[in-house]
């Protein structure tokens, strides 16, 4: 058995669709079937259970999936070791990004890819729990993201700056002026608010439950941030985001908001005890070093 073929079977059970999975590996479908069946015949079993509509693993095929994903894995690492050791900085660097990193994240992505040009960069914008679940089955390389409620053995997270829940309006909002806002000024305006599950959004919900503040006047909730931004931008609805959410952002203003645990560290998220790219190590001291993160730490330490 090659390692060819356990990357076939990976995908195939990853999507459980030969079609799909063969277009993902940019092979013919009747070329990984075929590949499939060599993996079965070497090992007298059958991996698939396979219908004119769909596939599933067999109980076979669901014992050998961890292992196969497992020997994927090394052998991916062993080659971007031995890239490391010759110095190259080449190969693929997989960084899962939060909705609310992104603004700090833009700077240090353009001199990256102008310092590293053979250095392919895949970055995936989803929610916390998507990611840190990308994270542990080695998806992504490291994770960008504030810090999560919930402690997670597997993985440690190194703080890149502080941050907090802030109020963002429009610039000619009645709030705009307010050097701080606290949650009783937010009951005269209708709430734009991201969607249950992000994490200003969790952490927002659980600071009201605390307090067992009355429901505010919510409009709308939306799960994408730029267009949220777009909505306070024209009209006198009032959003709750991290601060870090509005770096650079024209036309809104982020005040803070009053409360007594409003932390939201900007993280780097990364599996324990696991191989790190040289990529990697390099993109996040650049991060560190960006303009968008030193003026965090500024802003707050002041």
């Amino acid at each position: 058995m090659e390692l060819r073929h356990l990357r076939y079977f990976a995908k195939a059970a990853e999507t459980l669709n030969f079609s799909d999975a063969a277009k993902m590996l940019n092979i013919a479908q009747s070329t990984l079937s075929q590949q499939i069946k060599q993996i079965e015949d070497e090992l007298n079993v059958q991996l698939f259970q396979r219908s004119s509509h769909a596939i599933a693993l067999t109980e076979a095929g669901e014992i050998l999936l961890p292992y196969a994903i497992r020997t994927i894995h090394d052998a991916d690492a062993c080659i971007d070791r031995i890239h490391d050791l010759k110095q190259l900085l080449t190969g693929t660097l997989n960084i899962g990004v939060t909705y609310s990193f992104s603004p700090v994240l833009t700077e240090t992505l353009l001199e990256f890819m102008k310092r590293y040009p053979h250095v392919r960069l895949n970055i995936f914008y989803k929610p916390m729990s998507e990611l840190m679940d990308m994270l542990e089955n080695h998806a992504v390389d490291f994770v960008l993201a504030f810090r999560p409620s919930e402690r997670n053995d597997n993985i440690e997270s190194h703080t890149l700056f502080d941050n907090h829940l802030s109020v963002i309006v429009r610039d000619s909002h009645p709030l705009a002026s307010k050097k701080s806002v606290e949650l009783n000024d937010l009951y005269k305006y209708d709430m734009a608010l991201p969607s249950r599950g992000l994490q200003a959004r969790n952490a927002f919900d659980e600071q009201l439950a605390r307090f067992f503040v009355s429901p505010l006047k919510i409009r709308i909730e939306l799960n994408e941030v730029n267009i949220l931004l777009k909505l306070i931008k024209r009209s006198n609805l009032v959003t709750v985001l991290a601060e870090a959410t509005v770096y650079n952002e024209p036309g809104v203003k982020a005040i803070p908001l009053v409360l007594p645990s409003n932390d939201m560290d900007g993280c780097v998220h990364m599996l324990k005890s696991s191989y790190r790219k040289h990529s990697a190590l390099e993109f996040i001291k650049m991060l560190k070093e960006s303009n968008a993160v030193r003026e965090r730490v500024r802003d707050w330490f002041k």
